[in-house]
């Protein structure tokens, strides 16, 4: 079972059930909901002939490790992933791509990298990299609130953030930062070209070296009462103007 890990709530579980049927070994089900979308859930489930396994919520909330499991989990086999980052970006080269990439400076809560991941693979970034020490790494929460994006999103944790940063301007990736405090706005900003886009927490923003490592900084516009925004909006605003700006 070890080479096995969970997946619950309609959307992982059905992105999984769509994009890859023949890697969900087991889908374990609360028989006493028989709403729509559950009934819909188990016909796409018998169409992929995908074995079904009655439980109830107790065992689902077992299972899943959360409450927030709206009575589906599954068992599944872990997905072949790029195994790194270098592999990924030679990928992108050698078709004429130029990486977007979404860099968090640390996010450690979970509901934050999820939201992160599925705001990223949403707006086509090629991958989401973060370090190892001041980050949360993917778990079952975490492929929840990402609504299947965990699963299609490559997210690279890395043991030197600054190092990794300087290693993207070797391959010409320009790096841009957010910082309140930024004389330029995200839209006087150029993301035509190979992007990283550097978020920290909220409030305290990133780490001074990450800063100093960035080519350059720029501010969300903010025209209300509140000073700054949460880092899943914030990695949306940034990464739907770069989007914009590719013309897609």
């Amino acid at each position: 079972m070890s080479s096995h890990k969970v997946l619950f709530g309609f959307h992982a579980v059905g992105v999984r059930l769509k994009t890859a049927p023949q890697s969900v070994v087991e889908i374990y089900y609360e028989p006493t909901r028989r709403d729509a979308r559950m009934r819909q859930f188990l016909d796409r489930a018998r169409e992929a002939n995908v074995r079904l396994i009655e439980a109830d919520g107790m065992r689902l909330a077992k299972l899943a490790g959360s409450h927030g499991h709206q009575g589906v989990a599954a068992r599944v086999q872990a997905l072949e992933q790029i195994h790194s980052l270098d592999e990924l970006l030679e990928g992108l080269e050698a078709q004429g791509i130029a990486p977007l990439l979404l860099v968090l400076d640390g996010i450690t809560d979970p509901h934050n990298l999820g939201a992160c991941l599925r705001v990223a693979d949403g707006a086509g970034a090629h991958a989401v990299i973060a370090p190892k020490d001041h980050a949360a790494g993917i778990n079952a929460t975490v492929a929840k609130v990402a609504s299947g994006a965990a699963e299609t999103m490559p997210y690279f944790m890395v043991t030197n953030l600054a190092r990794t940063l300087n290693e993207l301007k070797e391959r010409n990736i320009w790096i841009v930062g957010t910082s309140d405090d930024a004389p330029k706005t995200l839209y006087q900003a150029e993301f035509k070209g190979p992007t990283a886009l550097v978020l920290g927490a909220e409030g305290e923003g990133m780490r001074q070296l990450t800063r100093k490592t960035c080519d350059e900084l720029v501010s969300i516009p903010m025209a209300g009462a509140v000073e700054s925004l949460n880092v899943s909006v914030a990695s949306g605003v940034c990464l739907y103007e770069a989007l914009r700006q590719r013309g897609l």
